[in-house]
């Protein structure tokens, strides 16, 4: 017999469009590459227009089509995911509580600027495993011991990173660690502009994307 044709109402971006019911439910989101943003809560250290640095580097995020994830937290990742948002992107984040309760009033976390947010209920180290593996690449900011851990557990992991450099120090600290690692890793773009940063890390996630296992 014949299909019924209808259509579904999705809210994107701030804007209502229409979308054949028929291709949403045949397709998936899977391929829309996912970057975490790694980076300080606490940002005293992170030097001047860290702000504006962090916010361009979330706008370009979703500019080129990706989804933010971050660990949920104020600072760096909160400006970044603050960039995304502003020009309609999708944020992700992944909180160390167990609850919202929790992350809010135990963590002091905030739940602005993401659109879900995953309550792992591993604290800080188990969470930061879950975020680097639930994503496709990291990009590291301004940052903390944090920040570091994020970087080795992708660096081990083999994912694409990215070293976000500005005004602070984690930037050379970063590149500090990777030359005395006694490993070679040609999957790490070093770079002041967003723009290009994203670009390339996008470019190097599609290179090693992998693909919808189809059942015949």
């Amino acid at each position: 017999g014949s299909r019924r044709h209808c259509f579904t109402y999705l809210l994107i971006t701030g804007n209502i469009k229409k979308m054949d019911s028929k291709n949403f439910y045949e397709k998936h989101g899977h391929q829309q590459y996912k970057i975490c943003i790694s980076g300080a809560a606490e940002t005293g250290h992170c030097g001047v227009d860290a702000l504006e640095k962090a916010k361009e580097l979330g706008r370009e995020i979703a500019r080129q089509g990706a989804v933010l994830v971050s660990g949920a937290t104020t600072g760096f990742p909160l400006w970044v995911a603050m960039g995304a948002k502003e020009v309609g992107g999708i944020s992700i984040g992944f909180s160390p509580a167990t609850s919202e309760r929790e992350h809010v009033e135990t963590y002091k976390l905030p739940l602005d600027y993401m659109d879900l947010i995953v309550y792992t209920g591993f604290g800080y180290a188990g969470r930061d495993l879950l975020l680097t593996r639930s994503s496709d690449a990291v990009i590291c900011g301004c940052g903390r011991v944090g920040t570091i851990h994020e970087f080795t557990i992708a660096f081990e992991d083999g994912k694409p990173l990215g070293i976000y450099e500005g005004p602070w120090e984690m930037g050379d600290q970063l590149k500090e660690i990777v030359a005395k690692s006694h490993r070679v890793n040609n999957n790490i773009v070093n770079t002041d502009d967003p723009k290009k940063m994203v670009a390339e890390i996008m470019a190097m996630i599609k290179a090693h994307k992998v693909g919808e296992y189809k059942i015949l």
